[in-house]
């Protein structure tokens, strides 16, 4: 793990073991470009404050602290950039990836990996867990790993050094150049057509999700007209 190269600019630290990748990042002074890995997490979570369950050799868990040089308003797309720089990654090793807006990646309709992006004193924090050798899952969770999909046993390291250089370039691609980040998101989007229920701050809302449009937000026909949803805590399909 520690041989791994880092993009220009960036920096790796492995932990044996940590509360949270993100909290790491997020307590103390760190420079942007810092990643932080660890083979466990005892606190590790997702969206809402669920639990990601990080099982010692089997997952790849990290955070990266980056500061895009444009406007803070826009660092909310950092969740799909890192979206997108995972699933690149995930079809170069082979495996067909769906996005899950806004945070989540899909194999054959089972999640595989999910991103959190927080923000801190020095920027804003992109943490991404994915499952790699994981044999057993809380079947409640309708989660799957890349050993059961295709039975090959991936190392972290090598997943690691496949996706950093892919974040670095999307995450420096959430202003001017959007437009072929949102492309990409859209042709993985497993939500367009699909019929939804989302919880957002305005209360629940439900219907047929026409697609993403230009600002990354989520277009949904309603009953009432068509909605843009820029943020949701719960996105559930119907």
């Amino acid at each position: 793990m520690n041989g791994i190269r880092a993009p220009d600019g960036w920096s790796i630290v492995w932990l044996p073991e940590v509360d949270s990748t993100n909290d790491y990042l997020r307590r103390g002074s760190h420079p942007p470009g810092t990643v932080v890995v660890a083979e466990r997490q005892t606190s590790g979570r997702g969206r809402r404050d669920n639990r990601w369950h990080s099982v010692e050799g089997e997952s790849l868990t990290f955070s990266v602290l980056v500061r895009p040089e444009v406007q803070i308003a826009l660092w909310s797309r950092l969740s799909l950039a890192a979206g997108l720089a995972a699933s690149e990654c995930l079809e170069t090793m082979g495996y067909e990836v769906g996005i899950k807006w806004p945070n989540d990646l899909w194999i054959r309709g089972r999640k595989v990996a999910g991103i959190l992006v927080e923000s801190s004193d020095a920027g804003a924090v992109v943490g991404i867990g994915m499952n790699l050798t994981n044999r057993r899952l809380d079947p409640e969770l309708e989660a799957t790993s890349l050993l059961l999909e295709d039975g090959r046993d991936w190392e972290a390291g090598e997943v690691l050094e496949l996706l950093l250089p892919r974040l670095a370039a999307w995450s420096s691609r959430i202003g001017a150049d959007f437009e072929e980040l949102i492309d990409g998101v859209r042709r993985r989007c497993v939500l367009s057509g699909r019929r939804v229920r989302l919880q957002t701050s305005r209360g629940g809302m439900e219907g047929q999700v026409i697609g993403i449009g230009a600002r990354g937000e989520l277009r949904i026909e309603t009953p009432e007209g068509v909605e843009s949803v820029i943020q949701a805590e719960q996105v559930r399909l119907l």
